[in-house]
């Protein structure tokens, strides 16, 4: 029989683990939320399309709620929980923290130099989700559906059709830096 995962398994697979820090003092600092909530038999991560913006190099891509830190963030904490409210009006607290993930940053020379720190929000209920301008949608994605949909996609990249490691969800497919964070907390949690 197979252990359902619970907030209390994710928050005891996260303490387990020593997320890496990347200290780079030319580099940007952005956070990410990873927002959790339980359905019947699993648990389902909040995932936005970014809108299209010329000049944003993931314009249009699936993505996890979050941006840069501004200077009247505390911390990156507070960076994540300031970014998820604005572009999806869920309003996240300490207490739904379940833990971090290792730091992540860009692989192509060509994207802005900047560290992203991932955290992980468990919520009890999907709470009403109002997206702002900088979102075109946003979707619920079962955690057992993420596993399963772990492939190889290709994608444009600067006009070249591109093969990717990639959650192909329908229509939608997780790449890049969003499938970099996803994919070993999906490993992690299985």
């Amino acid at each position: 029989m197979v252990t359902p995962l619970t907030f209390d398994r994710i928050r005891e697979h996260l303490r387990s683990l020593e997320p890496a820090r990347i200290t780079d003092p030319g580099a940007g600092q952005a956070a990410v939320a990873l927002v959790l909530t339980p359905t019947v038999d699993d648990l389902e991560a909040l995932f936005i399309r970014r809108a299209q913006h010329a000049g944003d190099p993931w314009s249009g891509h699936m993505a996890l709620p979050g941006g840069r830190r501004d200077p009247e963030d505390a911390d990156l904490f507070h960076t994540s929980v300031r970014e998820a409210a604005e572009e999806t009006g869920v309003q996240l607290r300490p207490g739904d923290l379940l833990g971090e993930l290792p730091d992540f940053t860009p692989r192509t020379p060509v994207l802005p130099q900047i560290v992203i720190r991932p955290f992980v929000f468990g919520l009890p209920a999907r709470p009403a989700v109002k997206t702002s301008a900088e979102v075109a949608y946003y979707r619920w994605v079962p955690l057992t559906l993420l596993k399963d949909s772990a492939t190889t996609a290709s994608v444009d990249i600067r006009g070249v059709a591109t093969d990717v490691s990639a959650f192909v969800l329908g229509d939608d497919i997780v790449w890049g830096l969003t499938e970099r964070i996803i994919k070993p907390f999906i490993d992690l949690v299985s």
